[in-house]
């Protein structure tokens, strides 16, 4: 398999890569490099504006959960220099679960998760708020 063709990163970086290449399938770990690679890229140069993990539809609805966790994962080392980075499920009542990336102290604690879901809460609401009035304006409201 192809090493990674990646900017230079942390050691924690290459160990965590390291890591999942070894227990994950070529393609699994062929496909999560084609997920983190540009925002390791736009992170290295320090470029601003949006970046994400676009796939192909059809791509995208192949991608199992696992491997969307582990590029998020991959993207915390990057940020934050750290391995011990969790994804933590929080639920928020009327939607669909959040998958949330955070340090190993606010996984564990409960208080630290109910402010993450306030917080997504009053995104979701405000996001709303924002919805109607983009469609009572006529402006697109899928964006």
């Amino acid at each position: 398999m192809n090493e990674p063709n990646l900017p230079p990163q942390s050691e924690a970086l290459d160990i965590h890569l390291g890591l999942l290449r070894m227990s994950m399938t070529s393609e699994e770990y062929e496909l999560l490099l084609g997920m983190v690679e540009p925002v390791l890229r736009a992170l290295d140069s320090e470029e601003s504006g949006p970046i994400g993990q676009d796939l192909a539809d059809e791509v995208a609805d192949e991608v199992s959960q696992t491997v969307r966790d582990e590029a998020a994962l991959v993207i915390a080392t990057a940020v934050t220099g750290r391995v011990d980075n969790e994804l933590i499920q929080i639920e928020i009542e009327g939607s669909e679960p959040v998958r949330v990336v955070t340090d190993p102290d606010t996984a564990a604690d409960p208080e630290r998760r109910k402010d993450i879901a306030d917080c997504i809460r009053a995104r979701y609401r405000e996001d709303e708020e924002l919805r109607g009035i983009a469609q009572a304006s006529g402006l697109p409201t899928d964006l």
